[in-house]
């Protein structure tokens, strides 16, 4: 199989890819849902399960009034 393995060259190749779909402007949201959905992975395999509306008030709480 010869796409087992990424690059640097491989990386920043799909950066730029989605870079150029999203835009710039819609990167950082772009990366806080992928984050979530990592986070939300790696909780489903430890067990820790936890409601929809719980994490919600956990990141509202966290997020600095301005």
């Amino acid at each position: 199989m010869p796409f087992t393995r990424f690059g640097p060259l491989e990386l920043v190749l799909v950066l730029v890819i989605v870079m150029l779909i999203f835009g710039v402007g819609k990167l950082p949201q772009v990366g806080q849902a992928v984050g979530k959905a990592v986070r939300q992975f790696r909780q489903s395999q430890n067990g820790e399960f936890e409601s929809e509306g719980a994490e919600e008030e956990k990141d509202k709480a966290q997020k600095p009034v301005a």
